[in-house]
């Protein structure tokens, strides 16, 4: 696939894109009907959906960010676009949005887009991760060179070596761990999170 495919594929997704807010609002909408994002409907997804968006809200209020990472990023001349590709059920991408609009409302040469992954499968087979559409993944796309500068996800660099190195010694995630990763996350606040995306800045 040339570059040039890649970048329309990524600029085909940003037409059908959603603000942080329109996502959110999207999120509410389907969860009001009893739905969840994407094609597969399923009771899990559901629940997990609604999990989601209590967290979303709750680190919406909560998330602060340190003096350093603030300095760094409004300091910065940007003219980037944050493509994030996401579904509403993902439990990871829960914790990661609401760190990753914070900061893009920190400089305004950064435009924070959001797309569902189930939509746009082309996009997604570009950004796999070791073969997987895991998600969140974060594309930084720069709009006056029209090129990617960075790709971010689906965990933060911590999270990823906890995961790693659990399904090295036990093979598999198992509800154990991924109850583990959520304290994990609650712990953390954030912080590793924002401290991988400075670095890319």
């Amino acid at each position: 696939m040339g570059t040039v495919s890649k970048i329309e594929i990524i600029e085909k997704a940003l037409q059908d894109s959603y603000t942080y807010g329109e996502y959110k609002e999207l999120v509410g909408k389907l969860l009001n009907e009893g739905k969840s994002t994407g094609p597969n409907q399923s009771e899990d997804l559901l629940n997990y959906s609604m999990l989601n968006d209590r967290r979303m809200k709750r680190w919406d209020k909560t998330v602060k960010l340190e003096p350093h990472i603030i300095d760094k990023v409004s300091g910065a001349v940007l003219n980037v676009t944050w493509l994030l590709i996401t579904e509403g059920w993902c439990g990871d991408a829960a914790h990661a949005l609401p760190v990753l609009n914070r900061i893009a409302e920190l400089n305004k040469g950064i435009d924070l887009k959001l797309v569902l992954r189930d939509d746009h499968e082309e996009l997604m087979q570009l950004f796999l991760t070791n073969g997987s559409k895991s998600i969140p993944k974060l594309i930084i796309y720069d709009n006056d060179k029209r090129e990617v500068l960075h790709t971010w996800g689906p965990r933060p660099s911590e999270a990823t070596k906890l995961v790693n190195d659990y399904k090295a010694e036990h093979g598999s995630l198992d509800p154990v761990f991924k109850q583990e990763l959520q304290m994990w996350y609650n712990k953390n606040k954030g912080k590793n999170i924002a401290d991988d995306i400075s670095e890319l800045i």
